[in-house]
């Protein structure tokens, strides 16, 4: 049968060995209690995210002018708001983004200026296309804008992170990573500091577009990191209270127990 240690076998506890261990768990459950604080609040985040996007999915489209301003990126909470905006394509500086990945297959996003009335411009990225044959970074066929006037009905996107200097191939430019204030440069108008994910066009768009989807955030995860590390934290307690008590109860019984001396028989 277990022996319940008293009071007093804890005094070890106050050694500066057992301090020390004490002070070193508080401070990790600490830390992990604080790291599931900032998950929970990535969590929160990555919620408003998802929100804003089913919101703007759901909502009736706003004048372009009424959320862009030229030369300068949206606010983070304006992206995905639905816009509409009417005007002509200006194939002469499309653009080429190489590397972008939808539904797991590699090709190529076609984002073509979309010139107003008043001679500024936004960019409107048409849609994804496969690679040609040949590879991933294959030059594809790009389906041609229509000409004429084009109303477009698409989500704003902000600039996109780190983005790398315009490169020219065979009349076209070609980036990475699509962001209108980089790209300002190659283009002869004044440009929107956001650019437009088309979901609509009238004349319709070209069947060979795949629309981009909007960017969800996996705010489960978080959620779940936020469970993990705070039962890191519960685990570390719990553990220093079970070293804490095998301490107190000392070596099992049959370590403790005197050595019967052997019998020798004579005969």
């Amino acid at each position: 049968m277990t022996r319940v240690p008293s009071v007093d076998v804890y005094r070890f506890l106050l050694t500066a060995r057992w301090l020390g261990y004490a002070a070193l768990t508080l401070v990790l459950a600490a830390i992990m209690v604080g790291l599931g604080f900032w998950q929970l609040a990535r969590y929160h985040q990555h919620s408003a995210v998802n929100a804003r996007v089913a919101a703007a999915a759901a909502a009736q489209p706003v004048p372009l002018t009424s959320v862009l301003k030229i030369g300068s990126p949206p606010a983070k909470d304006q992206a995905w708001t639905k816009v509409s905006v009417s005007g002509r394509y200006d194939p002469a500086h499309e653009v080429l983004a190489r590397g972008r990945t939808v539904n797991d297959s590699v090709g190529f996003e076609v984002v073509t200026p979309l010139v107003l009335a008043d001679g500024s411009a936004v960019l409107v990225d048409r849609g994804w296309i496969p690679p040609a044959p040949g590879g991933a970074f294959a030059r594809p066929d790009v389906p041609p804008a229509p000409t004429g006037q084009v109303t477009v009905v698409g989500r704003v996107h902000l600039p996109e992170s780190r983005p790398d200097k315009p490169s020219r191939a065979d009349g076209r430019t070609e980036v990475r990573r699509i962001s209108a204030t980089t790209l300002a440069a190659t283009m002869p108008y004044r440009l929107y500091g956001g650019y437009v994910v088309m979901d609509r066009q009238q004349p319709p768009a070209d069947p060979a577009f795949v629309a981009i989807p909007s960017d969800h955030e996996n705010a489960w995860q978080n959620a779940g990191y936020v469970v993990q590390w705070w039962m890191f934290a519960a685990l570390t307690l719990v553990g220093f209270g079970w070293a804490a008590r095998r301490e107190a109860q000392g070596p099992p019984a049959d370590e403790t127990a005197p050595t019967s001396p052997a019998v020798t028989s004579t005969g």
